[in-house]
């Protein structure tokens, strides 16, 4: 089989969504037919996450990929100053990188990371180089090494809009692979009795739920908005849970206040906190509604791919947008989703009093949504990204 080595300049396991999507698509791509080693730096990681076991059992993922950390410069928790022990962590893991390779053969270097993937195209120019692109950069530096990663690399780009950009920057390998889910977490999901009650939430409530980080790059995800939408609703007369999982929990504190703020019954909001990636699915399984609030930054609308839309598919949730470019290039506003207008509380109040009345739509929406979960596996991806190597030759 051919060797695929993926190069992660994260601390993993981590909290973030990053590392979910990194150790479930190197897990699909070995079951694509790849042999895997996932390297990464060894970094001080946090007591909680040190505790969370190997990073297969923390992600819940077959042992069907080797891990590697080499050893770096790790300043993060000695000097507060961020971008100092940033480059000197990501250069020393860059030289450290070199020397692992000197020994190793390999097919395919994949990263998502793009300064690693401009140092691979210089130290190993002969080898397959996968960049998969999360974002356009902005800065002259950042906007160079595009530049110079594109003329090399075949690019996986997270949407259409990021691949238009990058094609303008001199890509001419590029595939639009969103991100997606993998199959075998809903597998067996319990009923939504059963989760609920393990959540202590009521069997006949009607429950909205965001699940994932509340920040993402420093960036609010609309939890604001959604906590106005759910108290305009119940001033409408829907009765209303919300189920929060995620963190951090200064976040979860500022939705609490929130909450308490607008007037909702404190006994409706269930706030569980950060759970491992193993529990979101059955945390799922208790909703009727999974709701992506996001509002329109740069970021949201063109470059964004969110692992909870794909997952809220999967469990059969009726899903409510945020009608965002990024967001449209996978639902439907009224087929797969109902999509509303980012930052409108108002809106997002119609939506969920929509579906808190009317149960069929409630179920033609989930329907819905677990047929066209299909397409958006982790392992489906990771066959056509594998297709789209070989056959760019």
């Amino acid at each position: 089989m051919p060797d695929l080595i993926y190069v992660a300049n994260n601390r993993l396991p981590t909290e973030k969504a990053h590392g979910l999507q990194i150790a479930q698509m190197c897990e699909a791509l070995a079951q694509a037919g790849y042999t895997v080693t996932l390297v990464a730096p060894r970094r001080v990681n946090t007591a909680e996450l040190r505790a969370a076991g190997s990073l297969w059992d923390h992600y819940g993922v077959e042992r069907v990929f080797a891990f590697r950390r080499l050893l770096v410069i790790d300043l993060f928790p000695l000097i507060p100053r961020w971008r100092i022990a940033f480059i000197v962590q990501t250069v020393t893991f860059a030289l450290a990188l070199a020397l692992w390779l000197i020994r190793r053969r390999a097919d395919v270097f994949y990263t998502r990371d793009l300064f690693l993937a401009a140092w691979l195209a210089l130290i190993r120019p002969r080898t397959a180089l996968v960049y998969e692109a999360h974002a356009l950069h902005r800065s002259r530096l950042g906007r160079a090494l595009e530049r110079f990663v594109m003329r090399r690399a075949r690019v996986v780009a997270l949407t259409g809009h990021l691949a238009d950009a990058l094609r303008a920057q001199g890509a001419h390998r590029v595939l639009v692979e969103h991100d997606g889910f993998r199959a075998a977490r809903f597998a067996n999901l319990p009923s939504r009795d059963e989760a609920r009650a393990a959540l202590e939430i009521a069997p006949d409530a009607f429950v909205v739920g965001y699940v994932g980080r509340l920040h993402t790059m420093g960036m609010p995800k609309g939890l604001d908005t959604l906590v106005d939408a759910i108290a305009l609703a119940v001033q409408r007369g829907a009765a209303v849970d919300l189920l929060l999982v995620g963190g951090p929990d200064e976040g979860v504190r500022a939705v609490r206040a929130q909450w308490a703020t607008c007037g909702l019954l404190v006994e409706r909001l269930h706030a569980v906190g950060q759970v491992s990636p193993a529990d979101v699915p059955r945390c799922l399984a208790a909703l009727d509604v999974g709701v992506l609030p996001l509002p329109w930054t740069e970021h949201f609308a063109y470059f964004a791919s969110a692992i909870k839309l794909f997952e809220y598919l999967a469990a059969g949730c009726a899903v409510i947008a945020s009608d965002l470019p990024s967001t449209a290039e996978v639902v439907r506003d009224g087929e797969s989703a109902l999509l509303v207008p980012p930052g409108d509380a108002e809106a997002l109040a119609g939506a969920i009093t929509r579906l808190h009345d009317d149960p069929a739509l409630r179920q033609r929406l989930s329907e819905a949504a677990r047929a066209l979960s299909t397409r958006y596996t982790w392992q489906a991806r990771a066959e056509r990204i594998r297709a789209f190597v070989e056959g760019e030759g």
